[in-house]
């Protein structure tokens, strides 16, 4: 099935509509978390703080935006997922502006962590939720499509943040930033719907009496899913795989430089990761669909770890570049494909909130994870430790992955 066949009488269908306002939601709010990078040496000379200690702002709203799907989740299944995103993205603006005024480390803390966090939190279990209803022959590669948007805010976001820094100051750019998201997020977010069925539809344009239909309106219960050996075996993985996943959005920049890389090369490098995250977005979320998701997910965090062994030999720009490319296609694939094997594993009904307590596994790694190699650098001065260590755990998120399908085999609905 194709997209052209997705278009009706009544135009093209609106799941499209949902994906792209899916799409926007996380290209300015992942985007504008993951600009801090550039950030982060203006930062630690206005302050006069530590690469650990800057690093924790990060950590902070990285640990609210996924730990708050546990409320948005369930608030999205229940009162509709556009508000919510129309919120948190008015959250990320104020965030940002406040952050600008700073006149401490604390403050930014508050402003930016809580900003963002609380805001990217609101929007991105209930839009990317959402998308999952309205598709599920194409589940995977709208999915895909969807969380491209961080991979292009990675890519477009962080030299245009360098650029308003080099020309205005870091505080100018945190409110020109804050702009961009207010005015691009909160308007595409008054897209998002909850459910096809609101509009005499089934999931992918198909009539609802048909038995895809079904599929959105069943499915496990809250409590059956996460008492189930699936979720307790997805929440492991996604914890172990968190300490380091989030680790080259802080500090691939601060490496580069240390090995001599110029200022503007190194945060080119974050664009790489961005480029390289929309290719595996694209590309795996679709072949999720064909192999398998569940067996697309042990693929991808071995090509994480893959990665990272990369990165932990690289001293140049072009091996750099090369780890960056890598590391962002499967970083990519497996933010797409982890929502699409959820709905295969536990089905619609209450998939957002399901999808929300899961991710609170990835709040704990990435409160952990960038803050812990920050000052695991500021005791060695190298960070070749915290890069193996992520490695390693994502050859173990891998195997219990792997033992979920072992001992259950593939569901149904990814069959």
């Amino acid at each position: 099935m194709t997209i052209q066949s997705t278009i009706t009488r009544q135009g093209i269908f609106h799941g499209w509509f949902v994906v792209a306002a899916a799409f926007t939601v996380t290209f300015v709010g992942f985007g504008s978390a993951y600009t801090f990078s550039a950030f982060l040496e203006p930062l630690q000379r206005d302050f006069g703080a530590s690469r650990g200690s800057i690093s924790l702002v990060f950590s902070i709203a990285g640990f609210l935006y996924f730990a708050l799907g546990l409320v948005s989740g369930p608030l999205a299944d229940r009162l509709g997922s556009r508000s919510l995103a129309v919120a948190g993205m008015i959250l990320v603006a104020v965030g940002l502006a406040a952050a600008s005024a700073a006149r401490s480390l604390v403050e930014v803390y508050l402003a930016y962590g809580l900003g963002i966090g609380l805001g990217v939190g609101c929007a991105y279990v209930p839009a990317i939720g959402a998308v999952q209803r309205w598709f599920v022959r194409r589940r995977g590669f709208a999915s895909g499509l969807a969380v491209s948007g961080i991979g292009i805010g990675t890519l477009a976001m962080p030299p245009l943040a360098s650029l308003l820094i080099a020309s205005m100051g870091w505080r100018g750019a945190y409110i020109v930033l804050g702009a961009i998201v207010l005015v691009l997020g909160g308007g595409m977010s008054l897209l998002i719907e909850n459910d096809p069925k609101d509009r005499g539809l089934g999931p992918d344009g198909d009539p609802p009496r048909d038995a895809a239909a079904a599929n959105n309106a069943g499915g496990a219960s809250v409590r059956e899913a996460v008492r189930s050996t699936r979720f307790a075996g997805l929440y492991v993985s996604c914890l172990v795989c968190s300490f380091g996943a989030f680790i080259p959005f802080v500090h691939l920049v601060p490496y580069a430089r240390d090995h001599g890389v110029a200022a503007s090369s190194a945060v080119l490098l974050l664009c790489v990761i961005g480029a390289g995250s929309t290719a595996g977005r694209f590309f795996l979320g679709a072949l999720a669909d064909r192999m398998g998701r569940d067996r697309s997910l042990i693929m991808v965090l071995i090509g994480m770890a893959f990665a990272m062994v990369i990165w932990a030999i690289a001293a140049d720009v072009w091996t750099l570049a090369a780890f960056a490319f890598v590391y962002g296609a499967f970083y990519g694939g497996w933010v797409a494909v982890l929502p699409s094997v959820v709905m295969d594993y536990f089905g619609g009904r209450n998939v957002s909130e399901i999808i929300g307590i899961l991710y609170t596994s990835v709040a704990f790694g990435t409160l952990v994870g960038p803050s812990a190699a920050g000052f695991a650098y500021d005791v060695n001065h190298s960070y070749v430790l915290p890069i193996l260590v992520s490695a390693a755990a994502n050859v173990i998120a891998a195997l219990v992955v792997a033992a979920i399908l072992a001992r259950n085999g593939p569901p149904r609905s990814a069959q």
